[in-house]
């Protein structure tokens, strides 16, 4: 991707400070974006990952919101506007899982799962819409999950919450389109995480077999998704949601 099209775009993603969030972050900074790196608790690894950048002359920043609290993503969204007097590129990565079984799943786990990973994306994406509507431009990308699509047991609250991300994004693509706004998603399957990585070797292997090109994601793919997506190349794009799984959703 040409750095000249991402130089001094301002671009916010939550959830910001480690795995998809921290990698869409940190290239989006290297390429020349002004990047607001969104986190909750994780302030340690946010800090290091601002750090490194500006020791390379990125322009990014941390910003400390509960992105399913209302109020303060409105103070984060005007922060930003305050200080850039615009955003161009949102991405909604803010995410949680907490698998369990339906019936032994408390309200707590639910309720938990679908605030972090959906009514973070009505909160955030609400207050940056109607910057881009004035702005009569933007880029909103949305991170929903193959588990959408595909009924993977123990996540009955996360596929509820990513499928609703899924059925947000075309309706916001349909409202926000005539102001010059593509809305847009993408669907990982199995990425390189902690998680994967804390799974015995056989498990992994029989993982690995069931996905057409034979190895499980890494940040990076879904970066390349996320460049296409803000860039000017995907501008007659929009409600659509992009898997990225290896094929495990054929």
């Amino acid at each position: 991707m040409e750095e000249s099209y991402f130089k001094n775009k301002v671009v916010l993603v939550t959830g910001a400070s480690r795995g998809i969030g921290r990698a869409i972050a940190e290239s989006l900074s290297l390429l020349g974006a002004r990047v607001v790196a969104n986190y909750n608790k994780s302030e340690k690894e946010v800090t290091e990952l601002v750090d490194t950048l500006k020791r390379k002359n990125c322009s990014i920043e941390a910003y400390r919101a509960d992105v399913t609290n209302g109020k303060e993503v409105e103070k984060m969204v005007d922060f930003i506007t305050e200080k850039y007097q615009e955003i161009d590129i949102l991405v909604n990565n803010a995410g949680l899982k907490k698998d369990t079984f339906l019936a032994m799943m408390s309200d707590e786990d639910w309720e938990d799962v679908i605030d972090v990973n959906l009514k973070s994306v009505y909160n955030v994406t609400k207050w940056v819409s109607r910057v881009m509507i004035r702005q009569r431009k933007g880029k909103i990308i949305s991170i929903s999950s193959l588990s959408a699509l595909r009924g993977l047991p123990g996540q009955a609250n996360y596929a509820a919450a990513k499928g609703g991300v899924i059925s947000f994004t075309r309706v916001v693509a349909r409202e926000l389109g005539r102001f010059g706004i593509q809305v847009n998603a993408l669907a990982p399957g199995f990425i390189e995480t902690e998680m994967l990585q804390s799974m015995n070797k056989e498990s992994l292997e029989e993982l690995i077999q069931g996905i057409p090109l034979g190895r499980v994601g890494t940040a990076q793919d879904i970066v390349g998704a996320v460049l296409f997506l803000a860039s000017d190349r995907a501008d007659y794009i929009t409600g659509q949601t992009i898997l990225i799984d290896g094929g495990l959703g054929i």
